[in-house]
């Protein structure tokens, strides 16, 4: 078996194993029964795997891992090359949860043709400090906070892709970061509970690809979708071809793409 056949595998098997359990009444409660997302072998492991990337030794980086042939998201992509036409030809992602930049590196070459790519992670300290030694570039940033990152850039999209689900009051960030009036929002690989209520679960990752568990929400689709009415319009919503095991009940990742609601003065 070459090595594109052992990943391809390896990343079927890490689909199968990873599982969702309990509906826990409180984020402290399940904080106690889990590791957290702090624990150093996630951010030692995706390091690994990026600077795989970052040598020519892999096509790019998801979840920790590397990956020998390159698979491009172009529901992502239609996103952001529609956010660059809306701007002249300038695309400027701020990425939030955005680890060591592994999306930046999976996207870099088809974006090529912009004329100006800035794409700013905003992330937990360790990844921050690492990414700034690791990775950054002249496209490539790092910031600790939303606000570090807004003061020295001006971004067109916020990109949250796989990491709503993971914090502990998704709607409370969403209605703070959307009063920053950034154009375009792009929701990815995001989890909803087809029970139509938020439920609290915690997700449990195997131990042959790091041993941790951690909070991850399964959110209500009609109180997301909420969120956005007033201020933004939905362009288009979709299917991730995300799955995992959802103890109990059913669950499906969604992309959405939102843009900001303009009032006629704008469009003139």
């Amino acid at each position: 078996m070459n090595i594109a056949d052992r990943l391809k595998q390896t990343f079927t098997g890490k689909r199968a194993s990873i599982r969702f359990t309990g509906d826990f009444k409180s984020w402290e409660e399940a904080e106690r029964k889990s590791t957290g997302y702090s624990a150093p072998q996630i951010l030692e492991k995706t390091r690994a795997a990026l600077l795989k990337v970052k040598a020519g030794q892999a096509a790019f980086e998801r979840d920790s891992m590397a990956f020998a042939t390159m698979e491009h998201d172009f529901s992502l992509l239609a996103g952001l090359l529609r956010a660059a036409a809306a701007d002249h030809g300038r695309l400027s992602i701020l990425d939030f949860g955005g680890s060591l930049g592994g999306t930046y590196f999976q996207c870099r070459e088809f974006l090529s043709p912009i004329d100006v790519l800035r794409w700013s992670v905003v992330d937990q300290p360790g990844h921050v400090a690492c990414g700034k030694t690791d990775f950054a570039n002249e496209e490539l940033k790092f910031y600790g906070t939303i606000a570090e990152c807004l003061r020295e850039q001006n971004p067109n999209v916020l990109l949250l892709s796989g990491v709503l689900q993971y914090l502990r009051e998704p709607y409370v960030f969403l209605e703070n970061v959307l009063r920053g009036g950034i154009p375009c929002v792009i929701v990815e690989r995001t989890a909803f509970n087809d029970a139509g209520r938020d439920r609290l679960t915690i997700q449990h990752v195997p131990p042959w690809l790091y041993d941790a568990s951690y909070p991850a929400w399964f959110l209500s689709e009609p109180r997301f979708r909420k969120v956005f009415e007033e201020k933004y319009d939905l362009v288009c919503a979709y299917v991730s071809d995300e799955q995992a095991p959802l103890e109990g009940g059913k669950a499906v990742f969604k992309g959405f793409h939102f843009e900001r609601k303009t009032t006629g003065c704008e469009r003139l």
